[in-house]
């Protein structure tokens, strides 16, 4: 081989590896030593408390039907009818009814919070009136809110 083709492979052989290496540093991958703890985490961990155990009485499909309504209410921030509604729907998660009903029922929300953020982006991303935006959370066709829940709203606008 001529001695500039060497020249070239070894400056391609020495930035393969320092590519290697630089993705090794970065990828964030670890691994883990024995007792659990990656060796870049501080060995002081807070301890998390376990999550509750599903009742074990409760059928598999409510149990999923309320992470579901949980979901909905935190993400899009969703009314009580609304969730119901999606997680009957059968072009939406399609629970039964009663599945859908033991999850609005047991779902921990705060529908006056989730009326307000659905107010406030209508106020922010479509430029509605209060009056509008009042209606919009109240209309069957709409959000679904109770009327007290879409006061709320309204008067905690920005």
């Amino acid at each position: 081989m001529a001695k500039g083709k060497k020249s070239i492979w070894k400056i391609v052989l020495v930035g393969f590896v320092v590519l290697v290496v630089i993705g090794a540093i970065g990828s964030g991958d670890s691994y883990e030593s024995a007792d659990g703890v990656s060796p870049r985490e501080p060995q002081t961990q807070q301890a998390q408390e376990p999550e509750p155990e599903p009742e074990p009485d409760v059928p598999a499909e409510y149990r999923s039907a309320l992470k579901k309504a949980e979901s909905y209410s935190e993400m899009m921030h969703m009314s009580k009818q609304g969730i119901y509604d999606q997680l009957t729907s059968e072009y939406g998660e399609q629970f039964s009814p009663e599945a859908a009903q033991y999850a609005v029922d047991n779902l921990q929300a705060d529908y006056n919070a989730n009326a307000l953020a659905k107010a406030q982006s209508y106020q922010d991303d479509m430029n509605m009136s209060p009056e509008a935006i009042r209606d919009q959370l109240t209309s069957e066709y709409g959000e679904q809110f109770t009327q007290e829940e879409a006061d709320y709203a309204v008067a905690n606008l920005s």
